[in-house]
């Protein structure tokens, strides 16, 4: 009998060389490899069909649209990618005739964008594509096409056939002939008169009228572009059925491919050998370089070789992973709000000494986004842009405690909503002259809610004082429709109702499911509700159009959900939107907001804040709402990682020493007994013979 019991010391010695809990291969150590997670599997890689934050994580390092942001600059810039330049636009009249830039939009019949590509762009290895493929204009004349494809559903046909010249033909074209024909449909045999190769690095794309947010759309992947061959590949029989889809495999000219995709356990990009390199930016905001973010400034790209991306589908395993150091950067969970980050003496955010011991950074910022509780303009009580009505819309703007709301909800991470437009974009002013004068007063230097009392000032003039009709006598009763039906939910409605108790309105909560919700928004039977907009691009066109009349949802189907109709707004969101930034259009957006704010279609809720934490080990880390291929800036101190995560993942042996002393303690006399009866048998059967 061998002495087994030595097997766990020896394992325990054997493990003194690293952590016993490292979760990655040993030939990983020391590597420029990203460990991060994702918690949703990606449904769509296909860029004609993503339109998922989750999604944009992988799309935007693989693919590259002709556009994209400066990394570090504020406002968001845009800048040539696989462009030489960003694309101005060129006007034309009803019979062709050049205009000049000024030209008033109702004289413009077309914009005519011309994109000039870098030549040498080449794709990431592929089976579908001759060695080193090179990027040409064909190929982004290709992906606007698929747009209008009806297999693809792209979530932006709709908006792109109202602008892009023919493509509403092209998708009534394609549905037919998808009709006819099964299987793969080769675009090249469709004409598009509004995207078009003019040679094999440039190509142009025809607009109807003036749009000038279009150019943001450049910085998409909805405009990366899909070689022929590739859509052929993945078009062939059999293909979808084992996952051999865009949907699941991207092909791109990024500096990343994908080559793990495991959506329930890891996916895994590694650099593309293909890609040309491109050089780190060498400006930013000030202070950019005193952070440390401009010390790779005109250094090749990218720095990460790899970027290992795990699920995690629970928030605690991500969050203690990460402080472990397996993970080298994180959100914060409600659950984790408290050991990572607490409030300053003088109410600013600051990290905890733990988190500090161990070198973590935070990272904040305002998100493009604005989160409200909106008022269906068409019902009979809450709707109507009389006075009556907009004083009780008023009077609930003041009572609604968006502050309250943050701290209970949000874990502070928000700052109240003083307009529909967020931080960040043109048009957004800060301090004094942003508040929104129905709701707060500027007292000592900051804004301050007006009293309850004021509101109920306001509810009685709108002819229901104390929360009664001034006629009848009858308690007012208002109904907030709602898809949030959980018990997680229960605590945020029970606040909700009581926020209009303060005006003695009983608040009834109407859930259902979310699709009889959406029902409920397209018919336009709610009442009151909850919603939100993320900035798809950073313009307040993005925002401001949310109220437009003609984008009304009932009848239209747009997305003004409020169904807000003012017509000097409308008539002044026509001018605004196709004015450069400038005083003159700052001008037209205070007097729109200054309207919305009287009419008060929506209680302006909060703009989140993003909070990031990262380990000192990785580098050139700055938040950018708007980009979306932000991995090839990064860095990685492998030295220091691994540094960190032998001390913190240091190996407690005096209980497990303990207990193999135990066994050994226990197994010896044993052993002993048995090789004393081992040899008792030998001795007794050598006197028998």
């Amino acid at each position: 009998m061998r002495p087994v019991f030595l097997y766990p010391l020896l394992f325990l010695l054997s493990a003194c060389s690293g952590p016993v809990n490292n979760p990655y291969p040993a030939a990983e150590r020391g590597q420029q490899i990203l460990y991060s997670a994702f918690s949703e599997r990606p449904k769509h890689l296909d860029p004609a069909r993503s339109y998922a934050s989750n999604e944009t994580v992988f799309l935007g390092q693989v693919y590259e649209p002709p556009l994209q942001y400066h990394y570090l600059k504020r406002p968001y810039e845009l800048i040539p990618l696989t462009a030489l330049a960003v694309p101005k636009p060129l006007y034309f009249d009803a019979a062709g005739k050049a205009l000049a830039p000024d030209t008033p939009a109702a004289g413009i019949a077309e914009s005519v964008y011309e994109i000039h590509l870098r030549p040498g762009i080449r794709y990431q290895p592929h089976a579908a594509l001759a060695a080193s493929r090179e990027l040409t204009a064909d190929d982004y004349v290709y992906q606007i096409k698929r747009l209008a494809h009806p297999a693809l559903h792209s979530p932006i046909y709709g908006l792109m056939a109202d602008y892009i010249v023919g493509l509403r033909d092209l998708g009534s074209e394609l549905d037919m002939a998808a009709k006819r024909q099964k299987g793969w449909l080769d675009l090249r045999r469709f004409p598009l008169a509004g995207a078009v190769a003019v040679d094999r690095y440039t190509y142009r794309i025809r607009i109807k009228g003036k749009y000038p947010q279009f150019v943001y759309w450049l910085a998409m992947p909805f405009f990366a572009p899909v070689p022929w061959e590739i859509d052929a590949w993945y078009g062939r029989p059999g293909m979808a059925e084992n996952n051999q889809t865009l949907d699941v495999w991207p092909v791109g000219t990024g500096p990343y491919m994908m080559t793990v995709h495991q959506p329930n356990r890891q996916i895994r990009l590694v650099r593309n050998p293909n890609f040309r390199g491109e050089p780190y930016p060498a400006d930013g905001e000030p202070g950019d370089r005193a952070a440390g973010l401009l010390a790779d400034a005109g250094k090749t790209m990218p720095f990460i070789d790899q970027a290992v991306y795990s699920m995690e589908s629970e928030t605690i395993p991500y969050w203690n992973k990460f402080l472990q150091g397996w993970y080298d950067a994180s959100g914060i969970s409600s659950d984790s709000f408290d050991q990572a980050v607490r409030t300053g003496t003088g109410g600013e955010t600051e990290l905890t000494p733990e988190m500090l011991e161990k070198g973590i950074a935070l990272k904040t910022s305002v998100a493009a986004t604005s989160f409200y509780t909106g008022f269906n303009m068409l019902d009979p009580v809450v709707g109507g842009l009389d006075e009556k009505h907009r004083k009780l819309r008023q009077a609930l703007a003041i009572a609604l405690d968006v502050e309250e709301y943050i701290a209970i909800f949000a874990n502070g991470r928000g700052i109240p909503a003083q307009g529909p437009l967020p931080p960040g974009l043109f048009g957004y002013r800060d301090g004094k002259a942003g508040i929104n004068p129905v709701v707060y007063d500027w007292v000592d230097g900051k804004p301050k809610r007006k009293a309850v009392a004021e509101a109920k000032r306001l509810l009685a003039e709108a002819g229901w004082p104390g929360g009664r009709d001034a006629v009848t006598g009858k308690p007012l009763v208002l109904n907030f429709d709602t898809a949030a039906r959980g018990p997680d939910d229960k605590a945020r409605l029970d606040w909700l109702r009581k926020q209009f108790k303060k005006l003695d309105i009983e608040l009834v909560i109407r859930g259902t499911d979310y699709n009889r919700f959406q029902d409920k928004m397209r018919e336009g039977t709610e009442q009151i509700f909850e919603w939100g907009w993320n900035a798809d691009y950073p313009d307040p066109e993005n925002f401001l159009f949310l109220l437009y009349g003609p984008n009304r949802k009932v009848g239209s189907g747009g997305e003004n959900v409020a169904n807000y109709v003012n017509p000097e707004f409308d008539r002044l969101f026509v001018q605004m939107k196709d004015m450069a930034n400038g005083p003159g259009r700052q001008e037209v957006i205070d007097r729109m907001v200054t309207m919305l704010r009287a009419d008060s279609p929506w209680l302006f809720g909060f703009h989140p804040k993003d909070y990031v934490l990262h380990h000192a080990w990785l580098q050139n880390v700055k938040p950018n709402l708007m980009a979306n291929n932000g991995l090839k800036y990064r860095r990685i101190d492998p030295v220091a990682r691994e540094t960190a995560r032998a001390a913190w993942n240091r190996p407690h042996w005096a209980g497990p020493l303990l207990a193999v002393l135990v066994l050994i303690l226990v197994l010896v006399p044993a052993w002993r007994a048995y090789r004393r009866s081992q040899e008792a048998t030998v001795f007794n059967e050598g006197r028998a013979r």
